[in-house]
C-alpha cells in the first residue's frame, strides 16, 4: 500500500489548471483525515460517503491510510473527477471508489462523510440537506476547509440539518467541523426558483450554481447584445451555461435555434435543464457536463456565448477563461462567433484574436466589456 505521504506528493489537478501557486492536497485535506480517522478506520466497506473532493485527496487518502473500499464519491465538477480518476490511476487505487449523484445512492447507508466545505452557503445547506436526508441516522460528518473560507454562518446551516455541530481546534490555518445526528427532514429546498422580471424568466438553481436565482450583471449585460448575434445560426452553445439564463432567452428569441448549454458542474448542468424546462423551450435547450466543450466536434457550431469564469476555486486566475477561448476557437464553424462578456480590467481582446479571430469590442459600461470574435478560417 502506498504512503499516504508518498501519495499526497503526487497529486495533481489535471485536467484543471495546473500553477504554482495551485495544489492538489492542502492542510485541511489532512485535518479531515487525522480527525475523522477513527471513524473511518471503523465503517464497513461502501459505508464512507466523500463529498467535494478537490482531487481526491480525501477519497485516496483514506484508501491508502485506512484501506477503505467502495468509497462513494460525490464532486460537482467534471474536472475534479478526472483528475480524481488519474491520480487513482497513478497510485493503483482505481478500484476503490465509484462516483455518484448528490442524492440516495451516495449516501444510503454512509455512517461517515468526509467532505470540503463549500464556499456557498446555499451548496452547503443542499448538501447538508442530502446528507441528513438518505444517510444513516448514526453517520458522523467531517466537514473541513482553510480558515480564510470558513464563516459561522456554516455553522448554522448545518445546524439546520444536525442537532450536533461541532467546530474542531484549528491547525496549519485550517477547521474542520463535525456534525452528527441528522434532523427530520420535510420537502426539499432545493433546486429554488425565483422570477427574473427583468426578463421575464423563471430561473431555476441548485445550491452550487454560481449567482443562484439572481441574474448575475455580467450576463445581464451580455443580454442586451443578443438581438446582434449572428443571424441565420442553426446551432449555439452556451459556454458555462450556469442556470441556463443566456441559453433559454437565445432559444426564446429564436424559435429554430438548438442551444447546447455547456458546464463544468452537475448543478449547472442540472439547473440549466430545470430554468429550460419551466420556461418552456426544453426541446431546444439541452445541456452537458463537459470541461470546455471537449465533446463537441471541431467546426461544429455557429454561434457561442460566454460569460467566462475569473477563479479557480478561491483563487483568481484566468486559465479557465483562457481554455475556454481556445476551445471556442476549435468548435465554431468558418465565419462562426463566440459573443464574451467580461470585466473590462481583464482586457481579454488580445487573447480572443489568437484564439479565435478578428475580436470587436461591441459594448462597454462602467464595468464589463462584450466582444465579439469571429472565426474566418
Amino acid at each position: 500500500m502506498i504512503n499516504v505521504e508518498d501519495l499526497f506528493g503526487q497529486l495533481r489537478r489535471r485536467p484543471d489548471v495546473e500553477a504554482a501557486n495551485l495544489f492538489a492536497v492542502d492542510a485541511a485535506d489532512r485535518l479531515i483525515l487525522d480527525l475523522a480517522a477513527d471513524d473511518v478506520d471503523a465503517a464497513a466497506p461502501g459505508a464512507l460517503a466523500v463529498i467535494g473532493d478537490s482531487y481526491g485527496a480525501l477519497t485516496l487518502g483514506a484508501a491508502a491510510r485506512f484501506g477503505s473500499t467502495g468509497i462513494r464519491v460525490h464532486q460537482d465538477f467534471v474536472t475534479g473527477e478526472q483528475a480524481l480518476v488519474a491520480n487513482a490511476a497513478d497510485a493503483e487505487l482505481t478500484g476503490a471508489f465509484r462516483h455518484c449523484g448528490l442524492n440516495e445512492d451516495l449516501l444510503s447507508g454512509a455512517t461517515v462523510v468526509l467532505m470540503r466545505l463549500p464556499r456557498s452557503l446555499a451548496e452547503l445547506a443542499e448538501t447538508a440537506d442530502a446528507i441528513a436526508r438518505f444517510a444513516s441516522p448514526e453517520v458522523k460528518v467531517f466537514a473541513g476547509g482553510r480558515d480564510k473560507h470558513l464563516t459561522p454562518a456554516m455553522n448554522e446551516v448545518l445546524g439546520r440539518s444536525f442537532e450536533v455541530v461541532q467546530p474542531s481546534r484549528g491547525r496549519q490555518k485550517s477547521r474542520v467541523v463535525v456534525a452528527a445526528t441528522p434532523r427530520p427532514v420535510g420537502e426539499p429546498e432545493f433546486p429554488v426558483s425565483a422570477r427574473e422580471a427583468d426578463i421575464d424568466m423563471e430561473i431555476v438553481a441548485h445550491g452550487a450554481v454560481f449567482a443562484g436565482t439572481k441574474l448575475d450583471l455580467g450576463t445581464r449585460f451580455l443580454l442586451d447584445f443578443l438581438p446582434k448575434m449572428k443571424r441565420y445560426a442553426e446551432t449555439a452553445v452556451d459556454l458555462g451555461c450556469g442556470t441556463g439564463v443566456l441559453a433559454v432567452q437565445l432559444a426564446r428569441q429564436r424559435p429554430t435555434l438548438r442551444v447546447v448549454g455547456v458546464d463544468a458542474s452537475a448543478a449547472a448542468v442540472a439547473s440549466t435543464l430545470a430554468t429550460a424546462e419551466r420556461n418552456g423551450v426544453a426541446d431546444r435547450v439541452t445541456a452537458v457536463r463537459d470541461d470546455a466543450m471537449s465533446s463537441l466536434a471541431d467546426g461544429s457550431v455557429d454561434l457561442i456565448v460566454c460569460n467566462p469564469p475569473f477563479h479557480v476555486g478561491a483563487a483568481v486566475h484566468t486559465g479557465p477563461a483562457l481554455g475556454m477561448f481556445r476551445a471556442a476557437g476549435r468548435v465554431l464553424r468558418p465565419g462562426g462567433e463566440l459573443w464574451t462578456v467580461f470585466n473590462s480590467h481583464l482586457n481579454y481582446r488580445g487573447v480572443l484574436e489568437q484564439s479565435v479571430g478578428q475580436t470587436d469590442i461591441i459594448g462597454r459600461n462602467p464595468k464589463f466589456t462584450v466582444t465579439r470574435s469571429r472565426r474566418d478560417r
